[in-house]
């Protein structure tokens, strides 16, 4: 009788092995409750702060290690009075793409993008809609507008379009929640003018 549990639990273990092989990890499944607001910006937090977001969209400040997010700025994106040098040769753009050393500022075969504000603030997302911020992310929309342009690279939105409808209602309950800090950013410059001195950019 003892041999039989023995041999009965080898092979119920083997089975389990088994079906892990087969199958993988399984991961939880996505919250299905109710989520408080508290509950959606601690959310929105946590995604915004492992998706890179504030690498292109948070100013810089240079220290002894190298540029650090400015958070004081967070996520208010390029400033308006930091100036791009010119590009002595613009056929290396074809090639290459290049950025400042903030990297709120990019230019490559496509012109000049900055980052966007995306703080509450009349420059930034003040008076976005939950709507305008799913379009802009779910189909690549400036300002999440049905007919505006597509967004300029580095833009990720191809890769965060895969995320939820409820984690992008939570990574917008957190940008709603920021402190707004007006900062008109640059309008992209196109390549055939990227980067001139009558654009706004140093000599």
């Amino acid at each position: 009788m003892k041999m039989i549990s023995i041999i009965t639990t080898v092979l119920m273990f083997g089975i389990f092995l088994a079906s892990c092989s087969k199958e993988g990890a399984k991961l939880p499944p996505p919250y299905t409750g109710i989520m408080t607001e508290e509950m959606k910006i601690d959310r929105g937090k946590y995604i915004v702060g492992t998706a890179a977001c504030d690498d292109c969209h948070t100013p810089k400040v240079m220290t002894p290690e190298g540029p650090k997010f400015d958070m004081s700025r967070r996520l208010s994106g390029h400033k308006s009075d930091l100036k791009m040098a010119p590009i002595a040769d613009k056929s290396i753009l074809k090639d290459y793409a290049l950025t400042n050393s903030e990297l709120t500022g990019w230019v490559g075969p496509w012109g000049t993008s900055f980052a966007a504000n995306l703080t509450p603030a009349e420059s930034g997302i003040a008076n976005w809609e939950f709507d305008n911020f799913k379009r802009a992310i779910r189909e690549g929309k400036f300002k999440g507008q049905e007919n505006g342009r597509k967004l300029l690279p580095p833009m990720p939105w191809e890769v965060y379009r895969n995320l939820t409808d409820q984690d992008l209602e939570c990574v917008f309950a957190f940008l709603k929640s920021l402190p707004p800090i007006e900062n008109v950013v640059p309008a992209p410059i196109p390549p055939d003018a990227a980067p001139t001195s009558d654009l706004g950019v140093v000599e």
